[in-house]
């Protein structure tokens, strides 16, 4: 169910998706929809929080490659959060993922229940970012920092640009 209401809010955004159509691509009645979720800001706050699990996921991996271990024991702060940015710029060529957080952030600014889960969901992000890595609190920022622009650069496909602004912008991001 939260799979198909990714895509189905990827599509158009938390503003522009009716609980009918999120309840059509998962082949379900709306009011079976209701059943499960209360109301909108429900269902879309639970896709948010499914999402950034993923992300989490992702960053486990990384630092998984990067140690051996999920818990980033044994090797260096700075290898640790690179190989979780690699993990996440491998996971943001999902397109459905990268809609729905450009969506997530800009409804988390007037819908308090998506505000609640973009928080949360960083929170939790970070809170593992600084126990997995080790890393002082500025390169944790540092690192969720260049994350942010490596979301902006894939969403805008600036990273296909061959021009100085995107190049700027490219220097030292990896992409899938």
């Amino acid at each position: 169910m939260l799979a198909t209401a990714i895509s189905a809010f990827a599509a158009r955004g938390y503003f522009g998706t009716t609980t009918v159509e999120v309840a059509r691509a998962a082949g379900i009645s709306q009011a079976y929809l209701y059943r499960l979720f209360p109301d909108k800001e429900t269902l879309f706050a639970a896709v948010v929080e499914r999402c950034f699990a993923r992300i989490q996921e992702s960053f486990a991996a990384g630092a998984a490659a990067a140690t051996g271990t999920a818990r980033g024991a044994g090797a260096a702060p700075t290898d640790v959060l690179r190989a979780m940015g690699g993990a996440y710029a491998n996971l943001i060529a999902d397109q459905d993922l990268l809609l729905l957080q450009m969506h997530a952030q800009c409804a988390a600014i007037s819908v308090p229940e998506v505000k609640r889960a973009v928080r949360e969901g960083y929170e939790r992000l970070v809170d593992y970012a600084c126990g997995v890595s080790g890393a002082p609190e500025k390169d944790v920022q540092a690192f969720f920092a260049t994350g942010a622009l490596c979301t902006v650069v894939v969403s805008m496909g600036a990273h296909e640009v061959d021009a100085p602004w995107a190049r700027t912008l490219n220097a030292d991001l990896r992409h899938p």
